[in-house]
């Protein structure tokens, strides 16, 4: 098998020729790098691409921005009132530093704002992104068009605590922003199809699962990324679901999403997985991706160690529908690259 076969089949519930040993993209690891490369030649790696094009506001929703020093501040102009956000950089990363919505109200703002779906050319131009990276990796490995799930909707609008809070509160605001992002979000996927991309990576469910609860879960979640899943079998695709932290308590709700992969179903003390009763739970049902934790366990242990614990996920979870991978932090380094060649060696010893 090549790579891409051994990955695609262990997506679909398969055993493959050996148990797939993937790196989620490349971590610290630059790009151009020999080490890089040699990531590329000996495992089965994943990486990611496209990206969704700002699907949920689209194209209509006046906004003025500004650049000063290490602040960007953006200003939205809807119908009732300004919202505003502020993403502060260090030299190190960047993040969200004031939120556009508060509360309710700015919720209703936001949604009252015209919309128009992204442009033709920032559809073409992830899709464009996603077919070069695929085109680059051939055979080497599995793309996978990053995408939201209608949840990131209310989770990247709001600050943590107004997030937990507008569900507390309100939570038919919160559920009317889910089902419009739903919709939104189906009408650029559904585009992205129609070019030709086969996997899709959907992120977001732990906003729910760690932030809001199972009730939360359900109806923010389990209802909205069901549609999303089906509308990418309608395709033929393929529907990676992530969602860290605690998983046990959900693992039948992705089963009933319909996800063909799951990840990364983190070990104590980082979520809550038990991989031997989370295999028989997904068993056939959904490919288990995981759960080497990268920062503690690729990057800090010796290859003899993090082989040991390898030997035990395999003899737990393959050889069916299983990937040994690490928990998608996109933070590993040379040790864990490194302890990732020594894993695929050893499945090919097998």
């Amino acid at each position: 098998m090549t790579s891409r076969e051994r990955l695609l089949c262990a997506f679909h519930r398969g055993t493959p020729d050996h148990v797939p040993v993937s790196p989620q993209h490349f971590g610290r690891i630059p790009p151009e790098s020999e080490l890089a490369a040699q990531l590329v030649r000996e495992t089965d790696i994943m990486l990611y691409a496209g990206g969704v094009c700002d699907c949920f506001i689209g194209s209509a929703l006046p906004r003025d921005t500004e650049h000063f020093d290490n602040i960007t501040r953006t200003v939205y102009h809807t119908p009732h009132g300004d919202l505003t956000r502020v993403v502060t950089r260090t030299p190190v990363t960047s993040a969200c530093t004031e939120f556009p919505c508060k509360n309710a109200d700015d919720v209703l703002k936001l949604l009252a704002a015209p919309y128009e779906p992204p442009t033709e050319h920032s559809v073409q131009e992830a899709v464009r992104q996603f077919f070069q990276t695929k085109d680059s990796l051939g055979d080497e490995g599995v793309v996978l068009f990053q995408l939201p799930d209608a949840v990131c909707f209310p989770a990247e609008w709001l600050s943590p605590e107004d997030f937990c809070l507008l569900w507390a509160d309100a939570p038919d605001v919160m559920e009317e922003m889910v089902r419009v992002g739903s919709e939104r979000l189906l009408q650029f996927v559904e585009r992205v199809l129609q070019a030709g991309v086969d996997v899709f990576r959907i992120v977001g469910g732990e906003y729910a699962s760690t932030q809001l609860g199972p009730v939360a879960y359900d109806r923010l979640v389990r209802r909205y990324d069901k549609q999303l899943v089906a509308l990418m079998h309608d395709y033929g695709a393929i529907a990676y679901f992530h969602n860290h932290g605690a998983i046990m308590r959900y693992l039948e709700a992705v089963v009933d999403i319909g996800a063909d992969a799951l990840d990364p179903l983190e070990a104590p003390p980082w979520g809550d997985c038990d991989m031997s009763i989370a295999k028989s739970v997904l068993r056939q049902r959904v490919c288990i991706v995981g759960n080497l934790d990268d920062m503690e366990i690729l990057d800090k242990r010796n290859a003899e160690e993090v082989l040991a614990i390898g030997k035990k996920l395999i003899e737990e979870a393959g050889p069916d529908g299983f990937v040994l991978s690490g928990t998608a932090s996109g933070t590993y380094g040379e040790r864990a690259a490194r302890n990732f060649i020594a894993l695929a060696r050893y499945v090919r010893s097998l």
